[in-house]
C-alpha cells in the first residue's frame, strides 16, 4: 500500500486505500519514501523544522495545519497545493486561557500566590471582571468563543474587527481611537498580517485609561513591545500576555518583572481539549481526501 499521508499521530483511523507514515515533529526530518506523499499533517507546536518537509514532497496535494494562523506557511506551500488551517480547534482552549489571564489579573492572583509562600494573611479587595468594559479586538471563531465567556461573566463587551459590520454590532479598527479611552480591558486575538503588525503602538496604548488591562492571546506582533513595556514599567497599564514579540522573551527583559504583568509562554491553544478535536478534524480531512471531496477550512 502506498504511503500517501504523513501524520503526527499513529492512532488515526485511515480510510480504505490510504496509508500513512508517522512524523511527530521530534528528531530529524524523515528521509526517503516521500515521493508518493500527498497529504501532510503538520505536527502542532513543534517549531519551524516540520514545515521544511513541505519542499521535499513532490506529490503533495494538501497541507493540513493544526493552528488557526497559517500566515508563515502560505509562502512555503507550492502553487496548486491546498493549505487548510485548524479553524475551531483552539477556540475553547484559547478562550479558557484568555479568561484565566483576565481573572488572574483582575483578582490579583499573583499577589495571593506570593503571600501563600510566606503564609501571609494580608487582605484587600480587588478589581472584578463583572461589569468591566471589555474591548475585544478580533472577532473570528476564537474571538467569538472568548466573547461567550466574557458575556457569561457579565462583562460589557464591545466587538472590533478589521472592518465594521454594523448589522452585527461590530466596530472597525479605524474606530479604535474613539473606543480605547472607555475600555477597562482590551483583549487582542489577531492574526499576523501587514495590517495588524504594530496595530497597538504608543498612541493606542496612551489612549487607554490608567490601570487598564491589555490582554494578548493572538500574535505578539500586534503590540509594540517597547511601548507596552514603557507603560507597564511605569505602572500606568497592566498586561496579561500569552504571546510576545520577540518569542521567547529574553531573560532580563523588563516585562518579566514589571508590576501588574502576567506572562505565559504561548500555551493558550494547547490544552487537553485540543488533541481529541484535532484528531477528529484530521480523520474527517482524510476521509474527504480519499473520497475526492473538498477539505474543510482551505485557505490557500
Amino acid at each position: 500500500m502506498t504511503e500517501r499521508a504523513i501524520l503526527p499521530w499513529s492512532d488515526i483511523e485511515l480510510p480504505e486505500g490510504l496509508s500513512a507514515r508517522l512524523y511527530d515533529g521530534t528528531g530529524p526530518l524523515p528521509d526517503g519514501g516521500l515521493d508518493d506523499a500527498e497529504v501532510y499533517v503538520l505536527p502542532y507546536d513543534a517549531g519551524s523544522e516540520p514545515s521544511k518537509l513541505i519542499a521535499r514532497l513532490p506529490s503533495l496535494k494538501l497541507v493540513q495545519a493544526l493552528s488557526a494562523g497559517v500566515e508563515k506557511l502560505v509562502p512555503l506551500v507550492p502553487a496548486g497545493v491546498k493549505l487548510a488551517n485548524g479553524r475551531g480547534l483552539h477556540d475553547l482552549s484559547v478562550a479558557e486561557h484568555a479568561l484565566a489571564l483576565i481573572h488572574a489579573s483582575q483578582r490579583d492572583l499573583p499577589r495571593w500566590f506570593a503571600q501563600q509562600v510566606k503564609a501571609s494573611w494580608e487582605r484587600e479587595h480587588t478589581r472584578s471582571l463583572a461589569d468591566s468594559r471589555v474591548l475585544l479586538v478580533g472577532h473570528g471563531s476564537i474571538g467569538q468563543a472568548i466573547e461567550r465567556q466574557l458575556v457569561a461573566a457579565e462583562a460589557v463587551v464591545t466587538r472590533v474587527a478589521s472592518t465594521a459590520r454594523p448589522a452585527d454590532r461590530v466596530h472597525g479598527v479605524d474606530e479604535l481611537a474613539e473606543l480605547l479611552p472607555s475600555a477597562d480591558i482590551v483583549v487582542l486575538i489577531l492574526p499576523e498580517t501587514p495590517a495588524t503588525m504594530g496595530l497597538f503602538g504608543a498612541a493606542e496604548l496612551a489612549a487607554l485609561p490608567d490601570d487598564a488591562l491589555v490582554v494578548n492571546v493572538g500574535r505578539g506582533s500586534a503590540i509594540d513591545t517597547a511601548a507596552l513595556t514603557a507603560e507597564a514599567v511605569s505602572g500606568r497599564l497592566r498586561a496579561a500576555l500569552d504571546v510576545l514579540d520577540p518569542e521567547p522573551l529574553p531573560a532580563g527583559h523588563p516585562l518579566w518583572t514589571a508590576p501588574g504583568v502576567i506572562i505565559t509562554p504561548h500555551v493558550a491553544g494547547g490544552s487537553a481539549s485540543f488533541y481529541p478535536r484535532a484528531k477528529r478534524l484530521v480523520t474527517e480531512q482524510l476521509r474527504r481526501y480519499a473520497a475526492g471531496e473538498e477539505p474543510l477550512h482551505v485557505v490557500g
